[in-house]
């Protein structure tokens, strides 16, 4: 008797129904490995402090609920400032390192422009070999921005790899395209204006998320070139507080403020990581559906 192969690979055959549970489980299993710790972590921002006590530490079971740590997280002025430089400094810093990735990727994605491949190289280059903190900072401060908030955009404006990843992307839209729009005489800059980004905008939004996350979340600049601590991001005042204990509301010396109990401690911190978090849980969903065209499809010709 002979038997029969189909030619169908493995992986385009119908699961059966052990294998679907078993995904099922599995992804069950992931997604609560990540919203659990979100969620202890806002539990605990909004609990007592005999709930805190209860729990030895960070709560899973909701008891008394209290907005005693927001309160005094924005009592002071420190969080609200912070909060404040944070979104400037993101919203900036993401307007312009999206507009010079945009203008290098499409520079860089026409074979014929100017030094286009000695360009690429040094581009490319910065993957395996990069300047050091010290030269880094030495170039800050060379050019007048320490204690200035371009210290926290300009160093880290363009990122190699989302250069690359968009370059990709413009490269893969139809070389035809782009010629018949040059036959009826438009130049490069209507070219890139009225045809290259409405085609990327899947990739222009997962770019501009990462550029956005990565200003929101970074704190190492600013701990190198910025001395005046009125001019902290949000996440350099997370840092202060969290590892150092830092108290957060000036004059703070007694239990109390505004005539009330201060909330714990641990419920101060997880209120500045929850405010930390919810930008980008705000964010991700609007730009979640473009990840896999935007990020894919650029990814597929070099």
């Amino acid at each position: 008797m002979m038997t029969t192969f189909t030619s169908r690979p493995i992986w385009d055959e119908r699961p059966s129904a052990i294998g679907r549970l078993g995904k099922s489980l599995l992804l069950t299993l992931i997604v609560v490995s990540v919203l659990f710790p979100i969620y202890m972590v806002v539990l605990t921002s909004l609990s007592t402090q005999d709930t805190v006590t209860e729990a030895g530490g960070l709560v899973s079971i909701p008891g008394e609920l209290s907005l005693g740590a927001y309160r005094e997280l924005f009592a002071g002025g420190v969080v609200t400032r912070a909060v404040m430089v944070s979104l400037g400094v993101t919203g900036l810093g993401t307007a312009i390192s999206l507009t010079t990735t945009v203008l290098a990727a499409y520079g860089l994605s026409r074979p014929g422009s100017l030094f286009h491949r000695p360009l690429l190289f040094m581009i490319l280059l910065t993957f395996l070999f990069g300047p050091g903190i010290i030269p880094n900072y030495l170039l800050v401060s060379s050019l007048g921005l320490i204690d200035s908030y371009w210290s926290l955009i300009l160093p880290s404006a363009v990122t190699a790899f989302n250069l690359v990843v968009m370059r990709a992307f413009f490269m893969n839209i139809p070389q035809e395209v782009t010629d018949s729009a040059r036959i009826d005489g438009a130049g490069e800059w209507l070219i890139l204006r009225r045809i290259v980004i409405p085609m990327s905008k899947g990739v222009i939004a997962v770019i501009g998320m990462f550029y956005a996350v990565g200003y929101w979340n970074s704190f190492f600049n600013a701990v190198l070139y910025l001395n005046d601590s009125a001019k902290w991001p949000l996440q350099v005042v997370l840092r202060q507080y969290v590892l150092q204990g830092q108290a957060l509301v000036v004059g703070q010396t007694s239990n109390t403020i505004a005539g009330e109990a201060l909330p714990p401690s641990l419920a101060i911190q997880m209120s500045i990581v929850t405010l930390a978090l919810i930008p980008v849980l705000f964010i991700y969903p609007f730009v979640q559906r473009h990840f896999t065209k935007g990020v894919i499809i650029g990814a597929v010709k070099g």
